[in-house]
């Protein structure tokens, strides 16, 4: 059977494509009814998308306008969403010295009913010490937390797009230093801005605009932005640059007195009323990166500033806090004419060496370093190779991990180990992070050492690239048995008397095989959790079930998860490395990593990473309970067990709903919290409640293989449709689902 969607793919490709093969010899006036019909069928599709949608949904973030605020100031901005955000009450932004509040009047309309806002105004304070930069910010309601917007912190005061300034004549007048906030907002637009320039001076135009979008939900294409410096006499083209970080573009250029203009674009003139951009325009110092890039933590070191329009000193001094996890931090350090703007360092937990001013370009000439440690480094020009020398024994498991692009470095790298005699062994380009998020970072992981003796790790870009600012961090490191987190999701919705359910994934390292028990802190009032556990083995996904009173009031909290484990440590190994003895037990700690849901183009769900989860009592909404039947579920193996459900709806409420004890979209699942060996049984379920019917049923059947396992909470979701990608899940209690021994 040809799904909906599998059938629009296909419509597409044929009518798109008419030598694909799947039409062939089709008159065109045949195909230019099959466009039309795909026409219908796309608008069809849309409309049952929207009847099959939920009453209730939380605000997706769109843009902020502008999308700017200055350092000591309150300034007011146009929040634009989709979905309605009446009732907002409280803004939450991360980091320090920046707070926002909500600053449209909530009021009922005419008839008394609530209006569909999805264009508030807010308020944004910035303190005189906050730090310059980007933040994340949401919005909390009645209907829980939105999704995740993002605002720059500037310096310089903040000028706003004169919508008339779309031609050169009309170019609007701004003044330096200034951060230029404004919108490609339509197909062909070109924005124009005239400045002067009283003396011969440098000036740096730093633009944001794509990369203020990786957090936002329903945007499907982003903007590529492109920014040209012409004469204002002549409109002459004196400068452009396209992809700078990213797609966005950075310009540094020595000015002579006279005016000029300003241009930004899309480079495929493309436009969106919600592609914002940020131009910070100014006489300071950029600094780009520093070297080293890495320092260890409590470390006092000093950093060579690589960057535009530096100082005539170009090292600073600095101290690396002691007391954080190894991260990466932003860092506004110290120069002649302040502060710097935020730049990246990498905090280590290991000792950290820097590559020597001596040649190390060959395996021969390899500058030593051990094991565990780290060596910072720099691709300094072209085709320039940078070889370290190590000492290992045969069974040895190893790492071997690059950070550079994940900080804006310019290296691609790639990174081999060779022997002492330079035969390559084995190499490593890219890596892939949580949740199918790859990077341009490398890592040779859990590498077996075949023999007492010398080795070389050889790092290089990809593209034999070389300069200032290709920077990396190379971690040297036995590979110990160690797992990751990730949360689904950056937010939970509950209401009064509702649970939610919090999924929780892990990414086994170095053999890590063990269980996993999860943790959670930071509930606000009113809220409880029980924790569940992702199991050793096979296992992946764990759950945490949150549950809010029946007098919960609306509020809303960030929260931490954290998972706990043990793992053997090994004291020594054998010649044919097997271990032959056991120390100890090593206890685990890995902490969470938050990600925002997107929404793709075609449908697809993807993630990106965020620094808080949001924890939210809303109004009661569209499902008011999920009741179940049984709370314990003990099945025998090769024996099933019916769970019958009711779902209790909100009075009026009649829109589909789906039962599931899987999460997940299409074809793809995210969290599987089932014991191994258990499956649903479909055939023999009722899953899909339309209309107004409340009563369900999940069959869970147990292989005959199924392994023994007591009480894996697990819990049934009632899952109402906001578009193709998003829903609002509703949860039952935990439901503990045991496996009996054969």
């Amino acid at each position: 059977m040809v799904s909906e969607q599998q059938c629009l793919r296909h419509c597409s490709t044929c009518i798109s494509d008419p030598d694909s093969g799947l039409l062939p010899r089709l008159p065109r006036e045949f195909l230019k009814t099959m466009r039309y019909v795909k026409h219908l069928l796309i608008t069809a599709a849309l409309i049952g998308a929207s009847s099959a949608s939920g009453q209730t949904s939380y605000p997706m973030i769109m843009s902020v306008s502008p999308v700017a605020a200055q350092i000591g100031q309150t300034s007011e901005h146009t929040l634009d969403s989709r979905y309605s955000m009446f009732g907002a009450y409280e803004v939450l932004v991360t980091g320090e010295g920046v707070t926002g509040e909500i600053a449209t009047k909530m009021e009922l309309d005419k008839k008394g009913k609530e209006p569909s806002l999805t264009k508030i105004k807010l308020k944004f304070t910035v303190a005189e010490d906050a730090s310059p930069g980007v933040r994340d910010f949401r919005i909390v309601g009645p209907t829980g937390a939105s999704t995740l917007g993002q605002i720059v912190i500037t310096k310089d005061a903040v000028v706003i797009e004169d919508p008339k300034n779309d031609t050169a004549e009309t170019a609007q007048e701004i003044t330096i230093p200034g951060n230029v906030c404004g919108t490609v907002e339509k197909a062909e637009d070109v924005d124009f801005y005239r400045f002067k320039v009283d003396q011969p001076t440098t000036l740096t135009f730093h633009c944001q605009a794509m990369r203020l979008q990786d957090r936002i939900h329903d945007l499907q294409t982003h903007v590529d932005p492109i920014i040209t410096i012409r004469d204002a006499q002549t409109n002459s083209t004196l400068a452009s640059v396209d992809n700078s970080y990213a797609a966005d573009p950075f310009l540094a250029r020595e000015f002579q007195p006279g005016e000029y203009l300003l241009e930004v674009r899309d480079v495929r003139y493309s436009g969106n009323r919600y592609w914002n951009y940020s131009i910070e325009i100014n006489d300071r110092p950029f600094v780009s990166h520093v070297y080293p890039s890495a320092v260890a933590k409590g470390q006092k070191v000093d950093l060579q500033l690589v960057g535009s329009h530096l100082p005539a000193s170009r090292t600073v001094a600095w101290q690396a806090p002691a007391d954080v996890e190894p991260c990466t931090i932003n860092v506004s350090l110290p120069i002649e004419s302040g502060f710097s703007n935020p730049v990246a360092v990498v905090l280590s937990d290991l000792p950290v060496a820097v590559e020597s001013a001596e040649d190390n370009n060959t395996a021969d000439t390899a500058q030593p370093v051990s094991i565990p440690g780290a060596v910072s480094g720099r691709i300094e020009s072209e085709a320039d190779i940078d070889c370290y020398s190590f000492e290992a024994k045969k069974g040895d498991k190893l790492n071997v991990e690059v950070k550079a692009r994940r900080n804006w470095s310019g290296l691609d790298s790639i990174v081999r180990i060779l022997n002492a005699d330079g035969k390559r062994l084995t190499e490593n380009d890219d890596l892939r992070l949580w949740n199918k998020l790859t990077v341009q970072d490398s890592l040779i992981e859990n590498w077996t050492v075949p023999a007492d003796g010398q080795y070389i790790v050889e790092i290089r870009d990809v593209h034999l690239r070389g300069g200032d600012e290709f920077v990396y961090l190379i971690e040297l490191t036995q590979a110990r048995p160690r797992f990751e987190l990730v949360l689904d999701s950056d937010k939970s919705w509950l209401t009064p008397g509702t649970s939610a359910a919090l999924f929780v994934r892990c990414i086994r390292r170095n053999g890590f095989d063990g269980e996993i028990q999860l943790h959670v802190d930071g509930l606000g009032e009113g809220l409880t959790a029980t924790c569940g556990r992702i199991l050793s083995g096979k296992g992946v996904d764990g759950c945490i079930i949150l549950k809010a009173s029946p007098d919960a009031k609306m509020s809303a909290s960030n929260i931490h998860v954290w998972g706990t484990a043990n793992a053997p440590v090994t004291a020594s190994e054998g010649a044919d490395g097997e271990a032959d003895a056991v120390e100890a037990v090593a206890e685990l700690t890995a902490h969470a990593q938050s990600m925002q849901e997107t929404y793709m183009p075609g449908g697809g769900r993807s993630h990106w990473p965020v620094a808080m989860h949001t924890v939210a009592v809303g109004k009661p909404a569209d499902i008011l309970d999920v009741k179940l039947s049984a709370q314990e579920v003990r099945l025998k193996p090769g024996e099933s067990v019916k769970v019958d459900v009711e779902v209790v709806r909100q009075a009026g409420f009649d829109k589909n709903v789906t039962l599931d004890m899987l999460f997940q979209h299409l074809s793809s699942k995210y969290a599987i919290t089932l014991p191994e060996g258990v499956t649903i049984d479909s055939k023999n379920s009722q899953t899909l409640l339309t209309g107004k019917n409340s009563k369900g049923a999940i069959t869970l059947t147990a292989a005959a293989t199924a392994p023994a396992v007591e009480r894996q909470q697990c819990c049934i979701m009632a899952n109402v449709s906001i578009n193709f990608v998003m829903k609002a899940t509703y949860s039952s209690k935990p439901i503990f689902v045991s496996i009996a021994e054969k």
